[in-house]
């Protein structure tokens, strides 16, 4: 049987990326393959993690083999993990790569395994170019690219970001749907389950809160919607009771109330968020669950929602969009990075640019034309979202690598 190790995080670490890693083990053995990851005894030092905890209290995924033993900090720890898992030769390693910072572990890791002359290893880059600039980015970046065979991306902007290092081997592939969060269930029992409003229209911000993904500016924008909703309200309260009973109707229908859930820990300093809401004057339209979301909690967010924004000033790609596509949840996102090719305009969602008015615009456009517009969109895209056409991509390149070492 084919031996395949994933490196990076895992249970107990918390985060897209270890739920992303169990869910890549299960389509690695799906496929007839034996899969292990080995993860981080010390993934970040904890003056430098942005977030409450780097780990979660949930319990450990069953039947996964999980290997605990990286250091990030640590030279001498890189020489002997690289060394262990050399001996244990696997046929493929597929390594995680999203920050520069840990560039030098990994590369060193990989070189040692690659002195076993049979491991091919591939490289899944969330990303290659950091969101936030740190000294050090390129050196660590081309440090680990040199020592990789291939490598896989999920998005068109971080594809054109390796090439500006490299001209090895890369495919481009639809980053899979999260499908290992449970069943969906209904908006009524979603609602019901997190104690939110029954019957009012919910926008949901989801996922941890850092700069580049501009909930300032979904903040503005829902501060204008909320200002219109406000005046609807009092035109309501003014009409007289002998007035024409359609133009009654016709302000009713336009008034519903509309909440913005923010679902998600702050990963950096919440204080300006808070002032700001204050400033605009939306906190009691606003419902704020700035805690990290556990695993069996993401589900009822998704599925509580009528419509998903994801408003980034940057960004490669998106892990909450598809968990978007696997609740077939509508989305808004900004014109900026991988986001308008994952989010068809006006099919799957809808496409802003990266400025208030304009999400703005945009709310206002989904919700004149009703969810029933995007769910025979969204349940066709997704069909192309498929963890058997990863697990195929990581194989060809490691295949292409083989073919090419015999032939020099």
């Amino acid at each position: 049987m084919p031996k395949v190790i994933i490196i990076g995080p895992a249970h107990p670490l918390r985060g897209g990326l270890a739920t992303f890693n169990h869910r890549l083990v299960k389509a690695f053995e799906d496929g007839g393959y034996q899969a292990a990851i080995w993860s981080f005894s010390l993934q970040y030092p904890s003056f430098l993690f942005p977030g409450k905890s780097q780990y979660t209290d949930d319990p450990a995924p069953e039947n996964i083999a999980i290997h605990t033993r990286i250091n990030s900090i640590n030279p001498l720890n890189w020489v002997q993990v690289g060394n262990a898992i050399a001996k244990e030769a696997p046929d493929i390693v597929v390594v995680r790569y999203w920050l520069p910072l840990m560039g030098p572990a990994l590369g060193t890791i990989l070189r040692k395994i690659r002195k076993n002359k049979k491991t091919r290893i591939i490289c899944i880059a969330d990303n290659i170019i950091p969101h936030e600039k740190r000294p050090g980015d390129i050196p660590f970046t081309n440090y680990f690219i040199k020592a990789c065979d291939g490598f896989i991306t999920m998005s068109e902007k971080v594809f054109t970001d390796l090439r500006t290092f490299t001209q090895k081997p890369a495919l481009q592939v639809h980053h899979p749907l999260y499908d290992n969060f449970g069943t969906p269930v209904s908006k009524t029992a979603a609602r019901s389950h997190l104690q939110l409003p029954a019957n009012d229209k919910i926008i949901l911000f989801f996922g941890f809160i850092r700069k580049y993904k501009g909930l300032d500016l979904l903040l503005k924008a829902f501060a204008g919607l909320e200002h219109e909703t406000s005046n609807l309200k009092r035109q309501t309260s003014e009409i007289s009771p002998g007035s024409d009973r359609e133009q009654k109707s016709e302000i009713r229908n336009q008034k519903s109330e509309i909440k913005l859930l923010i679902a998600g820990e702050f990963y950096e300093d919440e204080a300006g968020y808070q002032e700001l809401i204050d400033k605009l004057g939306i906190r009691e339209a606003l419902i704020l669950r700035t805690e990290f979301i556990p695993d069996n909690e993401v589900k009822y967010y998704l599925c509580a929602a009528d419509l998903l924004v994801q408003p980034y000033r940057n960004a490669t790609q998106s892990g909450v969009t598809p968990l978007a596509y696997y609740f077939e949840k509508p989305m808004i996102v900004t014109n900026v990075g991988g986001l308008p090719a994952l989010v068809p305009h006006m099919k799957s969602g809808l496409v802003a640019e990266p400025e208030p008015a304009s999400i703005a615009n945009a709310i206002r456009e989904y919700f004149r034309l009703g969810e029933t517009h995007f769910i025979p969109h969204l349940r066709s895209e997704k069909e192309k979202y498929s963890w058997d056409h990863l697990v195929n991509a990581i194989v060809e390149l490691a295949d292409k690598s083989r073919n090419d070492d015999s032939q020099k």
